[in-house]
């Protein structure tokens, strides 16, 4: 097998190592990018030999995929696969595997960690500080005694409810299945909006997700809710969103993912909005997880070439 690894997943030198002589005395060959693909011209010249394809969350476009014609499996260092053409993959029989949970503690913290963050003010008063400034509306709110609303009740979904249970939170969650989880209600969609004082979204991007969150389903949200996207940006109608913000509709935003992977463009609507946490995509991104997610990865590969494939989507 020829085997690509089209940009960096977080891979040591030694892992590369250890994983090139594997491998390598199994006849298989390894190459390793080192940067990003520039576009899909360049994802294509990177990928054209290859029978496995080893991607993060770079865009493979349908062309790219119709013009590989010995591509037998894509490895993808990743939970979500919306950026890979599924059905393309699937009418070709061509075997798509995720990360997935490599990085479900990651995401799950960072959720409580801009919850509190909202509503302790921290970053607006970092910013006070080094301005020379005092505690001039200072006052905050305590994330304990509030209703922590969840959509969406996967891995990561699950963790953040015990993570907001430990904070002292009510716990209420809307999935399309609903799960007996103990000390969480599952509640209708625009049931959570209504009642929840912070509303986290956990859902995967697709067709019927995108733009979920619109005008009118905000207007439903408390005038002190505060709304986190730690999943995917287009699940959120960001114009809709900074609207609803400078017109007071909820209280506040923390943003971790947008249209496409920053940097995001200077005109963005969500960047003139009020009461907001705006993070380049770090969900995922901490030490532990990528040490996680390249191990699931090189072991999916492994395993897809020994006829026993986990994780495939």
């Amino acid at each position: 097998m020829n085997i690509v690894f089209a940009e960096p997943i977080g891979l040591t030198a030694a892992q590369k190592k250890y994983f090139f002589e594997q491998m390598s005395a199994q006849d298989h060959s390894i190459t390793y990018y080192d940067s990003i693909p520039a576009n899909q011209n360049d994802l294509l010249n990177r990928a054209k030999d290859t029978n496995i394809l080893v991607i993060s969350n770079y865009i493979v476009s349908e062309e790219v995929v119709k013009k590989l014609p010995n591509l037998k499996m894509i490895a993808v260092a990743f939970t979500g696969v919306d950026h890979i053409p599924l059905s393309l993959c699937k009418e070709k029989g061509i075997a798509v595997c995720n990360a997935a949970g490599y990085s479900t503690q990651a995401v799950a913290e960072l959720t409580i960690g801009v919850a509190i963050d909202l509503y302790r003010k921290i970053t607006p008063f970092d910013g006070i500080t080094r301005q020379n400034g005092a505690r001039s509306g200072f006052l905050g709110n305590e994330i304990s005694g509030k209703t922590f609303g969840i959509i969406g009740f996967g891995e990561i979904g699950v963790r953040v409810a015990k993570l907001a249970q430990a904070f002292g939170c009510k716990v209420i969650a809307w999935s399309r299945t609903a799960k007996k989880v103990q000390g969480v209600d599952f509640v209708p969609f625009d049931q959570l909006l209504q009642e929840a004082d912070i509303v986290s979204l956990h859902i995967p991007l697709t067709d019927q997700t995108k733009g979920l969150i619109n005008e009118s389903k905000l207007r439903l949200m408390k005038s002190n809710a505060v709304l986190i996207n730690t999943a995917r940006g287009p699940i959120i109608d960001y114009s809709a969103l900074s609207i609803a913000l400078k017109d007071g509709v909820i209280a506040g935003v923390a943003i971790d993912v947008y249209e496409h992977e920053p940097p995001i463009e200077s005109n963005h609507p969500i960047l003139n909005a009020p009461n907001t946490i705006l993070l380049p995509h770090i969900g995922f991104a901490t030490k532990e997880a990528i040490s996680s997610r390249s191990e699931i990865v090189l072991n999916n590969i492994k395993n897809w070439i020994n006829g026993s494939p986990t994780n495939t989507v």
